[in-house]
């Protein structure tokens, strides 16, 4: 019965694909796992307490991406922002460093983007799920406008 709750929830609730979730998106899931796990594995009273835990807390994560969607400043806290890793064909290694990625790391993200050289990479990111995203030279005409405005800032050539 959990399950099923669960499921009917999650598709009214959650439009994101699976492999598209940040690490607010992980954090629901696990506290969403503590909350149903007595009811899954204990006694069948506890079934109640778990459907309305649950609910409760897919309805305030729904809520808070919500207001993360209409705000700027909460997107930035609840979930981050993508972090420029090659700028012109350059990798910047203080971001590398900072954020965790291996050189190893990011030769698969480009050879995922079918990058042969980094001198063809203008942009590439560290995106909120953890792929590398990836603006070519030559895809690039005129100021870049799906750009962080505070790395557009910066990187505008």
């Amino acid at each position: 019965m959990v399950s099923v709750a669960l499921l009917v929830a999650f598709r009214f609730l959650s439009k994101r694909d699976l492999t598209q979730n940040t690490t607010f998106d992980l954090l629901i899931v696990l506290l969403l796992s503590n909350i149903v796990q007595n009811a899954l594995i204990g006694e069948d009273n506890s079934v109640l307490g778990a459907l309305v835990g649950g609910l409760t807390l897919l309805l305030f994560s729904t809520a808070l991406n919500r207001f993360a969607a209409k705000s700027v400043k909460a997107r930035r806290i609840l979930e981050g922002e993508p972090i420029l890793l090659i700028y012109n064909g350059q990798t910047l290694d203080e971001n590398m460093k900072k954020h965790a990625v291996s050189r190893p790391d990011l030769n698969a993200g480009l050879r995922g983007q079918n990058m042969i050289t980094l001198e063809d990479v203008r942009y590439a990111f560290l995106e909120l799920d953890g792929s590398i995203s990836v603006i070519r030279k030559s895809e690039q005409s005129g100021t870049p406008n799906c750009m962080p405005p505070e790395i557009a800032a910066k990187y505008n050539d």
